[in-house]
């Protein structure tokens, strides 16, 4: 418990930047006269990494505008200086990591929020032990409750969604079951493996983790009709509700996974979440590929591989349509009865997201392109302009509000110099005097947003400026 108290106190006086920033009490005047770094003091960081501190002075260095290099600096480590609650367990590095303004550990958030500090394990021991002891957490909180999306370190600690049902078990946060939270604690593994051929992780609980993972997402193709789970929340808005007793809508099983909810944490209208099906059909590809590669466990690769297939070949078949304007395009679910729903949600995984996300072999490239072109325009419901900017928003925080994360996929996955450039514009003038990424904005007042100290947004959106430092560094220095 004394790490614990020490973890909160650190990210307590971590984030003392981030609160005074909050969009009701800042008010930004236009000109940056002193772009003085708003991470927190060396001391105050829950997490040190002396190969992310050398790719931050270089990548600076290759950046003409003072703001862009600012904000990079304090977004590109602020999952390590404000998230990170790492010790040793059983002689096994442990890291538990929290999403930022909330004091719990998404699967999915802690697994993109580390992502871009992997290509640097290699040269760096305590970073290399911060991937194998998350890998270990998101084990342990696999093998405590494979449908739930996010958890809380002290496994006695009750939920504060004490009327959720079923109740949560202790040490769950919420039960929110997205298949997006088991694929992206397969991506973790697979990608750490691949990058430092360290086997050692894969431990027997790894295995029990692995093949439970397998076994609910098979569960969840509900081939007859059935399934234990259930989710329905008493209090707050109906989006956080499946109907129907929680057991969300109807489906016509044709060999889809049902997600009842999206990675925004809102509820899904139709259970088959199709960028999420596709990331299981890359995760189940990668399972497939350690098995039968370092595990020797030739039957379950081929359970896995077969899965995968499967998965892929039901996509193909249920959720590409032909567009009136754009061709054949990916929808966002749909139910196997041929209903579907034709939107985006800026979180990852999405629609827009599939090219940063995964191989070009598991997705279409040419409806990718379709559908990126359809989710960029005005024929997208929730493809918002304003005085203060443009982009994709979604149900999750209302009409008019945009994601920056949407932005920061636009420019991932665009190939056009411009929209890259114009991307990264939008994103400096709309982060409200601040030097972080926010969750949303209102398009027409970007002062108006929420959550202040978004780690992921953060972190992905400093992967974005080394990306382009590694792969355009032309673009870093004309804007």
């Amino acid at each position: 418990m004394t790490s614990r108290r020490k973890f909160i106190k650190q990210s307590a006086l971590a984030t003392v930047g981030f609160t005074a920033l909050s969009g009701s009490a800042f008010s930004f005047t236009k000109s940056i006269e002193d772009f003085k770094s708003n991470r927190p003091p060396l001391a105050n960081r829950t997490f040190v990494s002396n190969e992310v501190e050398k790719v931050i002075k270089k990548v600076k260095k290759g950046i003409r505008s003072e703001e862009l290099a600012w904000m990079f600096e304090n977004c590109f480590p602020n999952t390590l200086d404000t998230t990170v609650d790492f010790e040793f367990i059983n002689n096994k590095p442990d890291t538990f990591i929290i999403t930022g303004d909330i004091d719990a550990m998404w699967l999915r958030d802690s697994t993109a929020q580390v992502w871009p500090y992997l290509p640097l394990v290699n040269n760096d021991k305590k970073l290399k032990n911060l991937f194998k002891g998350l890998i270990n957490r998101q084990v342990k909180c696999i093998l405590l409750d494979p449908y739930a999306n996010a958890f809380y370190k002290d496994a006695t600690r009750a939920t504060k969604w004490k009327d959720d049902k079923p109740t949560a078990k202790p040490g769950v946060h919420e039960r929110k079951w997205e298949i997006d939270s088991l694929c992206y604690a397969i991506r973790l593994s697979y990608g750490y493996y691949k990058e430092t051929g360290d086997t050692s992780i894969f431990d027997e609980d790894w295995d029990k983790a692995m093949r439970l993972a397998v076994n609910t997402l098979r569960t969840e193709q509900r081939k007859q009709g059935e399934t234990p789970y259930y989710f329905e929340r008493v209090r707050r808005n109906k989006n956080v509700t499946a109907p129907f007793s929680g057991k969300g809508r109807p489906i016509k099983p044709v060999g889809l996974i049902c997600s009842a909810f999206r990675p925004s944490d809102d509820g899904t209208m139709y259970p088959f979440l199709i960028p999420s099906n596709l990331f299981a059909v890359e995760s189940l590809a990668q399972l497939s590929k350690i098995y039968n590669n370092v595990l020797k466990n030739y039957s379950f690769s081929n359970e896995c591989k077969s899965f995968s297939e499967e998965v892929l070949q039901a996509v193909n078949t249920y959720a590409i349509s032909e567009h009136l304007n754009y061709g054949r395009i990916y929808a966002y679910e749909v139910d196997g009865f041929g209903n579907q729903v034709f939107i985006d949600d800026p979180n990852i995984p999405s629609l827009i997201a599939m090219k940063y996300l995964m191989n070009e072999r598991y997705y279409d490239l040419e409806v990718y392109k379709n559908t990126r072109a359809y989710l960029l325009s005005d024929d997208n419901p929730y493809y918002f302009k304003g005085k203060a900017g443009e982009g994709q928003g979604g149900p999750h925080a209302g009409l008019d509000t945009i994601w920056p994360m949407g932005i920061i996929l636009r420019a991932m996955t665009s190939d056009s110099d411009d929209e890259i450039v114009w991307c990264i514009k939008q994103l400096m003038n709309t982060h409200d005097g601040t030097g972080f990424i926010h969750e949303t904005f209102h398009k027409d007042d970007a002062s108006k947003f929420s959550r202040s100290w978004f780690a992921w947004a953060n972190t992905l959106f400093g992967e974005l400026i080394l990306k382009l430092y590694n792969e355009k560094p032309e673009l870093l220095k004309i804007i």
